[in-house]
């Protein structure tokens, strides 16, 4: 069984406008999605799979919707025997361990903000995100440098309260042994008072333009990932989806909780630390059985690499991918050497999926992010606000209606910063693109990222894609530079990092350059390129071009 009935008209439609037009969501005013949800299907259905984990230690443990409220309850008693409470916001860095599961859904019981974090994150970063989001308590994993880090920030922001850590250790409250202590048995006031516009999650944005800004996400935008889950990542009852995220970003929302749950779907996580490798990842999807598989494309690429005739991947149904546009050689190779097509997506940590290839209704066009989900209005404007004609680039905004579903709350008490995004009844996501003849949208780029040149506007992505189909490119990140004679206004430069067993030389810039100009449109060509050893990434391993822009703006 699954819930989706309960919150939509989930079911299947005659086509793509009959979706777009007639689904719906259905939204309890008192909407909890731990309650809701999780303890629901612990009433209806405990024995019902939801969780199978596992790590590269040989350790597994798989959870039922039971196990799930038994755990979850005795966390949320442990946080109000601490004093945490309704609309206290508690720093949750996880990674991959299963307490991840049971801790969100015991925050949600209690009315608490969870604020899913990387492990990756400095002292620096953490003082930022704790100030900024008044952090009280703050739960982590037991690796040394982050347990350093966090006791040193913490020491610098009053409204820490305490710290715990899955294993004992110096300045941690021991939180595996604390929460077993806990009754069983929840009894909690919230219960009574719960509101679907409740702050469930914030998140902050992995800030590839500027600091990172606090989304917050209420317990209805959960239910909006039913279109996620079962449109586009095709999740099915009693079937096994593994989505390669680490819990400390939103794509772990999109594809590793709520749409899952929803669908009746069990969720598998690899606890892997360490250096990715692709091979451990194709024998645990071979081992499990998994039945749908979302990863971003990097993970493709490295796929691709490997001899993927070794394993047996006749369990998996469909695969999927988001995060950053998709080269359509990859999907290519992937294709053919799996049999399977990618699906992909498009969406920001303030929404659910906007744009995907639903495959129940609609062919894929590699390269393309797919037509609007049926939960918003998408509509491309320019810089005057005005909607551009068929084929012209434009912002990707979101008409606002009341109410709104699948999208942001705004920014965590910062209605200016939210004003900046939210205006004239649009939300501006600062993504560009533009839609074709047959509705279907093409990813361009980064608003502040186009190059203006010889009065063309250029996305970076075109160019990428192009320079990404050479064998001689590993990575690469397309930006604008000053054109020094003063003609072009900008020039468009290539910042390469080369594939094993190349180098750089003035033949492989000519090669390069005639490679793009014969893959794409002429005009578009780098007229740069330079040659480099790593490209400056977010933490989330998003490209950052504006530092590239401001290293050349130096020099």
């Amino acid at each position: 069984m699954n819930l989706l009935s309960r919150f939509s008209n989930a079911g299947r439609f005659r086509d793509y406008n009959d979706f777009y037009n007639h689904f719906h969501l259905n939204v309890p005013k008192n909407f909890n999605f731990a309650y809701d949800v999780v303890d629901e299907y612990a009433k209806l259905e405990p024995h019902k799979r939801a969780l199978v984990w596992c790590d590269d230690y040989g350790n597994e443990r798989i959870f039922n919707f039971a196990d799930l409220k038994f755990w979850s309850d005795k966390i949320a008693n442990f946080y109000l025997s601490m004093g945490i409470g309704e609309g206290d916001t508690v720093m949750v860095i996880l990674q991959r361990r299963y307490e991840y599961w049971t801790t969100l859904m015991a925050l949600a019981k209690i009315g608490a903000i969870a604020i899913p974090a990387t492990h990756m994150l400095m002292e620096k970063d953490l003082v930022y995100r704790m100030e900024k989001a008044n952090v009280k308590a703050v739960v982590c994993v037991d690796e040394d440098e982050l347990c350093n880090n966090i006791r040193k920030a913490a020491s610098k922001v009053p409204s820490i309260e305490f710290l715990a850590c899955c294993s004992p250790r110096e300045g941690f409250l021991d939180y595996t042994a604390l929460t077993e202590k806990q009754s069983e048995i929840l009894e909690c006031p919230y219960k009574d008072t719960r509101s679907s516009q409740d702050i469930i999650l914030l998140y902050f944005t992995s800030g590839t333009t500027g600091m990172p800004k606090m989304v917050t996400l209420s317990e209805r935008y959960t239910l909006g990932h039913i279109i996620t889950a079962r449109y586009w990542l095709n999740c099915m009852d009693d079937g096994l989806h593994f989505t390669l995220a680490e819990t400390g970003w939103a794509k772990a929302s999109w594809g590793k909780l709520f749409g899952q749950w929803l669908c009746g779907s069990a969720i598998f996580v690899y606890d892997f630390h360490g250096k990715f490798e692709p091979n451990d990842l194709l024998n645990h999807i071979t081992k499990y059985k998994i039945t749908t598989f979302c990863a971003p494309p990097t993970v493709y690429r490295f796929m691709i690499k490997t001899d993927l005739s070794k394993y047996d991947l006749s369990s998996i149904k469909y695969m999927m991918t988001a995060g950053e546009a998709l080269n359509p050689e990859i999907y290519r190779q992937i294709r053919m050497k799996t049999g399977h097509p990618i699906y992909e997506g498009f969406g920001q940590t303030e929404t659910t999926i906007v744009c995907g290839t639903f495959s129940e209704y609609m062919q894929i066009r590699p390269g393309s992010m797919g037509k609007p989900s049926p939960l918003y209005y998408v509509q491309l404007l320019d810089d005057e606000g005005m909607p551009v004609e068929q084929g012209a680039t434009g912002e990707i905004c979101i008409r606002l209606r009341d109410p709104q579903e699948g999208i942001f709350s705004g920014y965590y008490k910062d209605k200016n910063l939210t004003n900046t995004v939210m205006y004239d009844g649009y939300y501006h996501l600062g993504d560009l693109a533009y839609c074709d003849s047959d509705g279907y949208y093409w990813f361009v780029g980064r608003k502040d990222d186009i190059i203006k040149s010889s009065g063309y506007r250029i996305g970076p992505f075109e160019v990428e894609s192009a320079l990404m189909e050479h064998p001689a490119v590993l990575e690469c990140a397309i930006t604008g530079v000053p054109d020094p004679d003063g003609v072009r206004g900008q020039l468009v430069k290539a910042t390469i990092v080369l594939a094993k067993g190349y180098h750089a030389s003035n033949e492989l810039i000519s090669e390069l350059q005639k490679h793009v100009k014969k893959t794409t449109a002429p005009y578009k060509y780098p007229r740069v390129i330079e040659f480099v050893d790593e490209l400056p990434k977010t933490i989330s391993g998003k490209i950052r071009r504006v530092i590239i822009r401001e290293q050349d703006e130096r020099n």
